[in-house]
């Protein structure tokens, strides 16, 4: 899936509304933290993060996360500088687009 171009509508149940908001502002720090990782070229860090990352996103409903984070993890781990810059943009995008509607 290439999750530059997917629908940003996420259809996350009403029981995690209060989570969200948290999650996601954690999600931005991550950013930050990653473009300060990639200016001290460490790898190791953002494969950190992108691992977190992997494995929280679907749990919270956000599958594209999980998809940006499994991407963030390999670039990382081959040191693919472009790659990492691309999916930091692309997640930053997302989040500033995403459309989240709860369901009952």
């Amino acid at each position: 899936m290439n999750t530059d171009e997917q629908d940003n509508t996420v259809y996350i149940d009403e029981d995690l509304a209060d989570l969200i908001p948290g999650f996601l502002e954690n999600r931005r720090k991550d950013i930050v933290e990653m473009t300060k990782a990639l200016n001290d070229v460490d790898f190791e860090c953002i494969q950190s993060i992108g691992h977190k990352m992997k494995g929280a996103g679907g749990g919270y409903g956000f599958d594209a996360i999980t998809d940006y984070g499994r991407r963030l993890e390999d670039a990382a781990r081959d040191a693919d500088v472009d790659e990492l810059k691309l999916a930091v943009d692309g997640l930053s995008s997302y989040l500033d687009t995403v459309n989240i509607i709860y369901e009952e």
